[in-house]
């Protein structure tokens, strides 16, 4: 979920070709998340295969990297590591969500609203150690290059992204502005036409680039300040003082110049007002990582998805000629470019 700063945005909205030649480190249970969310069937239900086991993510992770792919952009992904104690309690409500879903989802079921049954079954859904160890098996096999945090998943992204190694973080979250990525790209994989919850209606969604450096400057903050802002709207970590939005937050931070002087100054406290601080601050991140392309491995692409799971060869051998097309064409093109530049 992550800190809401969305008043204080002004996204850059863009295509995905603008994207080309470009690395972005995608925050993978983000991600994840979305495609369990979104890949149902008209009732709610995800994808399956014919034990049971849940497949939504897997032809997310599939189709989608190979339309990235094809666009020229090279995705990394960030896989969370052990999350902060202070972590516990959202955690905790995450999962208490969820599980009020999954009964209203029955509930909708058994009365045959399926519209209600649909939207529940979207906030339903749950992250096991299957759909992760699959989601990077596919990944892998597929050449695309997968980073083990050590802590947040947003914040070894944030991390490649202030070394330059990468482009930018890609995440739905904002978080990654706190965690330092100068650069952040929002519905990386998930634009395009979506239907809107609980109504017959959809809606565009477009690829957003936001700046780190055009917040701070346009709100006059440091990235220090914005850090304490968050803190105190509320975050992952704690729930923030009651009644400060951003506008509050950056008036007090303004007036005050930083959280632990602002909470002084209306008599409000956050005990782990500096925990949080190193949260974002002070992180621990790796070097132990690659951003290097690779190409598919289509024999064990293909013992996982169809041979053990079901997917249909046809399909699948289609969307990865796609792939390997369009990896065919980079290397052409960089071959072209050593020519010419020694030509």
């Amino acid at each position: 979920m992550g800190v809401n700063l969305t008043p204080l945005l002004e996204p850059h909205i863009i295509g995905l070709s603008e994207l080309g030649g470009k690395t972005v480190a995608v925050d993978a249970f983000n991600t994840i998340y979305q495609f369990l969310s979104s890949i149902r069937q008209p009732d709610g239900t995800p994808l399956k295969d014919a034990k049971g086991r849940v497949t939504s993510h897997l032809s997310g992770i599939l189709y989608r990297n190979v339309s990235l792919v094809e666009a020229g952009v090279s995705p990394v992904y960030v896989f969370d590591g052990v999350p902060s104690r202070l972590k516990a309690e959202t955690l905790r409500d995450r999962a208490e969500r969820r599980t009020r879903a999954k009964e209203e989802h029955e509930e909708a079921l058994e009365v045959g609203d399926m519209e209600r049954a649909r939207t529940k079954a979207m906030q339903s859904s749950r992250m096991t150690d299957d759909i992760v160890n699959t989601s990077r098996d596919l990944l892998t096999h597929m050449g695309i290059p997968v980073v083990q945090a050590p802590g947040e998943g947003e914040a070894q992204a944030a991390y490649m992204a202030k070394k330059s190694d990468v482009w930018a973080s890609g995440s739905q979250d904002l978080d990654s502005l706190l965690f330092g990525a100068p650069r952040l790209v929002r519905n990386l994989t998930f634009s395009g036409r979506r239907k809107m919850p609980g109504r017959n209606q959809y809606r565009t969604v477009n690829i957003e680039v936001i700046e780190l450096d055009d917040i701070l400057s346009r709100i006059e903050v440091s990235r220090e300040q914005l850090v304490d802002m968050a803190i105190m709207m509320g975050t992952d970590y704690h729930p923030g003082i009651k009644g400060i939005g951003p506008k509050r937050a950056l008036g007090l931070i303004k007036k005050h110049g930083d959280a632990a002087s602002a909470l002084d100054a209306i008599d409000e406290e956050i005990e782990p007002l500096q925990e949080i601080r190193n949260i974002f601050l002070e992180y621990e991140a790796t070097d132990e990582y690659t951003i290097k392309l690779g190409r598919p491995d289509r024999g064990r692409i293909t013992d996982l998805l169809v041979e053990d799971m079901g997917f249909s060869n046809s399909r699948l051998s289609s969307a990865l000629d796609r792939m390997e097309s369009a990896l065919d064409e980079r290397e052409r093109r960089s071959r072209q470019r050593s020519l010419d530049m020694f030509g």
